[in-house]
């Protein structure tokens, strides 16, 4: 397996994990070699060989940004009716593919961003420290 070690980067951290996020980068060399398809991750990152599947992104952002687009795209449908009423399959035509770019571009954004900080951060599955009151 992989060393999933950070190595020393000379920009900030906040900086840096955003960039990833847009710019599916790999943490490890900055390459954008980390997705396999439009969300889901490549096992190793084509340019250095990270073990991608090491990573635990999980369904957290998935949860979020369904909450947070959802809330978006419900009320700028709600003052669209209000201003202009187009019939609904007006309505359709606009918000069903906004809703699908929204999803794919966010999740992209997110996953990337969150697998960034997690090689950064250099995090693990939690541990119960047994040497804690002896």
């Amino acid at each position: 397996m992989d060393d999933p070690s950070p190595a020393p980067v000379p920009q900030s951290a906040a900086r840096a994990v955003l960039e990833a996020g847009a710019r599916g980068l790999c943490p490890r060399c900055g390459k954008p070699a980390i997705f396999d398809g439009w969300i889901r991750f490549a096992p190793r990152c084509r340019a250095c060989g990270l073990d991608l599947t090491q990573f635990n992104v999980g369904d957290g952002p998935a949860a979020f940004l369904t909450l947070i687009l959802g809330t978006i795209v419900v009320a700028m449908a709600i003052i669209v009716e209000i201003k202009l009423h187009p019939p609904l399959w007006l309505h359709m035509l606009i918000w069903i593919p906004v809703t699908l770019a929204g999803v794919i571009w966010s999740l992209r954004l997110a996953k990337a961003a969150l697998l960034a900080a997690e090689y950064r951060n250099a995090a693990r599955e939690g541990r119960i420290d047994t040497s804690v009151g002896e």
